[in-house]
């Protein structure tokens, strides 16, 4: 706003004795920050995410060599692992990092075919632990394609976005067509069956048309058919409606179905404030099965106590909020959506892997980002990390959401001028 308007009174005069003028769309005029401070910001946020991402999976394979301890090879069998899966991560990073996210909107016509075409495949693999979900690969080395279709997804929805951002407020072309993909991909995982992943990718598909520009109200008929058929699906499966129960009456079940959650309240309890110490862990010996994977939460909690268990929510809280601002400063719309599609991932991943380590929701099968066993999802997330930092690299002085090119119904804030 020009200085000379600001604080006018209603009805006052200008120098030459005619009305001041008045601003057409708005009163208020918000100017982009200097280009020095927002560079400033960029890297803040940049040295954020690099900070907890290393943090985590520095402390992820400390914790996996402490919960190898109940193994005959002494703490190498899961830290080896995951140590080959750090090193290829961290090599997809860097990659991913120096090419220009905005190449891969290009590349889709063959990404999302070879995630649906793995999906189909994954499905004539043999059965482990009930579930046909991995490729495995010589050298004792599993591939899950479903850590793979996560980020195809979200390139697919940030692309629809931007490509359709106009037409985002309708329901056939705001919803229901670029759904079509997400469910497909979501249907596939479910026969697997992958449930706590399928429900992740049906609420990030939610989230990102929404933050695209489609209207709230047209998820109300599809929120409602979806509660609906997880309420069947969950009342005619056993094991799913076995968990359900268990997890309303986990001092009933605590001995069956229910032992999982509740020796990990066990685990958290025992550790105290500072904890038992590292590779003191008891609950680890035959009391939490999935310790080095879904479970690896409450053994930090038993071995390094409250303090530590708090940091690592720490750690996730900081890398999201450093997320959404790499996201708010993305070059385009597409930058944008991809960056919160990401940032989404992550913090959604690990707030569920917790709420089930403590007994808020039941069991979903989610590992911890970053620190539970699992050399797939661990590449997958230090691969968006570096889509995230490329993101940075590019950031533009302003939020995308005030741009000119960027119509008020696809912008995150309300739009002023």
């Amino acid at each position: 706003m020009h200085s000379s308007l600001a604080g006018a009174p209603r009805g006052a005069t200008g120098p030459g004795g005619g009305p001041y003028p008045v601003p057409a769309r708005c009163s208020v005029v918000l100017h982009p920050p200097p280009r020095h401070r927002v560079i400033h910001d960029l890297k803040t946020a940049t040295a954020t995410l690099v900070f907890c991402a290393t943090s985590l999976l520095m402390l992820g394979l400390v914790m996996l060599y402490s919960a190898g301890d109940v193994q005959k090879a002494g703490g190498t069998v899961f830290f080896k692992s995951q140590m080959v899966a750090a090193l290829i991560g961290v090599g997809l990073c860097l990659c991913m990092s120096m090419i220009d996210h905005r190449l891969w909107k290009k590349c889709l016509w063959i990404i999302i075919p070879v995630a649906l075409a793995l999906l189909v495949w994954v499905l004539f693999q043999k059965k482990t632990n009930g579930a046909r979900r991995w490729f495995y690969l010589p050298g004792g080395f599993a591939f899950q394609p479903s850590e793979y279709a996560k980020i195809a997804l979200l390139m697919f929805l940030a692309w629809y976005g931007e490509k359709h951002r106009l037409l985002m407020p309708t329901f056939w072309k705001g919803v229901c067509r670029p759904a079509l993909v997400p469910l497909l991909m979501i249907g596939l995982i479910l026969v697997e069956p992958d449930v706590g992943t399928a429900l992740l990718l049906l609420g990030l598909t939610a989230l990102m048309l929404f933050l695209a520009g489609a209207r709230a109200r047209y998820f109300l008929v599809p929120g409602i058919i979806a509660i609906i058929a997880l309420s069947v699906f969950v009342r005619y499966n056993p094991v799913r409606s076995e968990r359900i129960y268990a997890w309303l009456h986990p001092e009933e079940t605590r001995l069956g179905v229910g032992r999982q959650a509740w020796e990990s309240r066990v685990a958290f309890g025992a550790g105290g404030l500072t904890g038992r110490g590292l590779g003191n862990s008891r609950q680890k010996y035959s009391f939490i099965s999935e310790h080095h994977t879904d479970f690896i939460f409450p053994i930090i909690g038993e071995e390094l106590g409250l303090i530590a268990s708090f940091s690592v929510v720490l750690l996730f809280a900081l890398l999201v909020t450093a997320g959404f601002y790499i996201a708010s400063r993305a070059p385009d719309l597409y930058g944008l959506l991809l960056g919160a599609g990401i940032t989404l991932l992550m913090g959604g991943q690990a707030f569920a892997n917790i709420a089930v380590v403590t007994g808020v929701v039941p069991n979903k099968g989610l590992p911890l980002p970053f620190i539970s066993s699992g050399g797939s999802n661990l590449i997958l997330m230090l691969g968006c990390v570096g889509l995230l930092l490329n993101i940075a690299r590019v950031g533009r002085p302003e939020p995308l959401a005030e741009a000119d090119d960027v119509p008020a119904a696809t912008s995150l804030t309300p739009q002023m001028t």
